[in-house]
């Protein structure tokens, strides 16, 4: 497979914030603890971390229900062994391509780090407690023309329920068999599904049985925060946030006005009445919102003390989630995309309050897979990737000049007007000489008009259909590189390409995920 740069500034959406992170970090550094694209960045995050002992040996103890037997926890057990993390929503066949990318990503860099004297274990960090079920229940495919199949699961549960304690009741198994069956790994890939996403598991169970099988040999500690020795590891940090809870809301909503003076955005929006928390009853999550100290689900009202006095029923909202993730592990590093790097950027405010240190945010790798066949048709259209990503009126009409002449139609009509001044000159001319010839001279000036206009016909039938081939070749592409104006691995699921390129694919992946390089990747093969 050959793969090739294509920078951010050139996909469309890219935030200015995210941009000016990966090329320009001088210009965004205030809101950062380190540079990414430094290396001594993780050593100094390494020198740094102050990780209490016994809240290792808590950790540790509180990760072995989900990661029973695995080396890497005793790994981690080490004093000064530090945590590069990643995570993602338990979305159906582990939702989009980049989950894959961002898991693979700290594979690679605990694995830099390692080599580099620092011993590093790779951690995902399963959102169990997210309750927005519509976010998570779908998934994306295409089959074997690449035409996109939307896929949805069924799972028991009410509105405010947790995602990581649903119970799967149906899956799309007999859709996703008609999408990828014919794919030359299709088979394998619906096995897998089947055996992690069937009816009677949680949904937590579900995505990482599944991620765990897809990235084998790659392992993972998973952390799932609604296990109760996590819960419990929690509250200290929790409780201490509900009490300083006010002051932070006000220096969030100051890092915002920070954040767009300098010319960005804040990822999330912060209000006075807006709650870093939420409250977890059984297994459901129910909106906090606060005002004079005293927080309202509903109709049920809470004092600042009481909601402190149970802080083992309190989840993190997403700027604060981060940093209680953080409070938990012995973070050097968290890989994620831009909109999460933007969630570091109003955080910071936090981790220096609550914490005292912070991770490097690391970009995750970002991919985008060309098979052979489109490569050669992307060539055939004089296309890239960039140039894909222009609206499609524009990509149609791209591809439809490299396939008719510019300009032949009308040098066509040029020809026709052309022929009659010709014509009529000779006529003017014959008429002196032989009126005779005049008839037998229009006769022919007919024929040739004739045949020409026959010929224009024909030109123009293949040239329609020359642009009909070319539209429906964009199409394709479209579908494949772009799909609804999304990039494609936002949009699809990883099965797909796995089922087209079988298990090997994971490792090339793998091997493709360059830490030092801040672009998008084009992989072609």
């Amino acid at each position: 497979m050959e793969t090739h740069c294509l920078r951010y500034t050139e996909i469309p959406g890219t935030s200015r914030l995210f941009a000016d992170y990966q090329y320009h970090f001088d210009r965004v550094s205030r809101f950062y603890a380190f540079n990414p694209h430094d290396f001594e960045s993780y050593k100094r995050a390494a020198e740094g971390m102050d990780f209490p002992e016994a809240r290792r040996a808590a950790l540790v103890e509180a990760l072995r229900k989900t990661n029973a037997g695995s080396p890497l926890l005793e790994e981690l057990a080490k004093p000064g062994t530090v945590a590069v993390v990643t995570g993602q929503q338990l979305g159906l066949y582990t939702g989009p391509a980049y989950t894959v990318y961002k898991a693979l990503t700290v594979v690679k860099l605990a694995e830099a780090l390692r080599d580099g004297g620092i011993r590093a274990v790779p951690v995902f960090w399963a959102p169990s407690e997210d309750h927005d079920f519509a976010e998570v229940d779908h998934c994306h495919v295409f089959g074997g023309g690449h035409e996109p199949v939307s896929l949805r699961m069924e799972a028991e549960g009410g509105p405010r329920q947790m995602v990581g304690t649903r119970v799967v009741r149906r899956v799309p198994d007999d859709e996703l068999a008609r999408a990828i069956g014919r794919m030359p790994f299709g088979e394998e890939a619906r096995e897998m599904a089947r055996r992690a996403y069937r009816p009677g598991v949680t949904l937590m169970a579900a995505f990482r049985q599944m991620l765990a099988e897809m990235l084998r040999p790659y392992e993972f500690l998973y952390v799932d925060p609604l296990e109760q020795g996590i819960r419990e590891l929690a509250a200290p940090f929790l409780r201490a946030a509900v009490e300083v809870a006010p002051g932070l809301n006000a220096k969030l909503r100051e890092r915002a006005r920070e954040l767009e003076a300098a010319g960005y955005h804040a990822q999330v929006l912060i209000e006075p009445e807006t709650s870093l928390f939420f409250r977890i009853e059984g297994n459901n999550r129910h909106t906090l919102r606060v005002r004079d100290r005293r927080y309202s689900a509903g109709e049920r009202e809470f004092g600042t003390d009481e909601l402190a006095g149970e802080a083992e029923k309190l989840s993190p909202n997403a700027v604060l989630r981060p940093v209680m993730q953080d409070y938990l592990l012995p973070t050097i590093a968290y890989a994620g995309g831009p909109a999460e790097t933007a969630y570091f950027a109003q955080a910071e405010v936090i981790y220096r309050e609550l914490l005292g240190r912070m991770p490097v945010a690391v970009p995750r790798a970002s991919f985008t897979f060309v098979p052979a066949a489109e490569a050669e048709r992307m060539e055939k259209f004089g296309l890239s990737v960039p140039g894909l990503l222009r609206p499609e009126a524009e990509v149609r009409e791209a591809a439809a000049r490299t396939l008719v002449p510019a300009g032949l139609k009308e040098e066509y009509a040029v020809a026709r007007r052309r022929q009659g001044e010709l014509i009529a000159k000779l006529e003017a001319a014959t008429l002196g000489l032989d009126p005779t010839l005049v008839k037998a001279l229009r006769r022919s000036g007919a024929k040739m008009s004739y045949q020409l206009e026959k010929m224009e016909k024909k030109v123009a039938r293949e040239a329609l259909l020359r642009a009909e081939r070319a539209g429906a070749g964009v199409s394709k592409l479209l579908k494949l590189v772009y799909p609804e104006r999304h990039l494609q691995e936002r949009y699809y699921s990883f099965l797909p390409f796995y089922a087209e390129h079988g298990p090997e694919l994971v490792g090339k992946i793998a091997e493709a995920v360059h830490l030092g390089c801040p672009d998008h990747r084009v992989v072609a093969g």
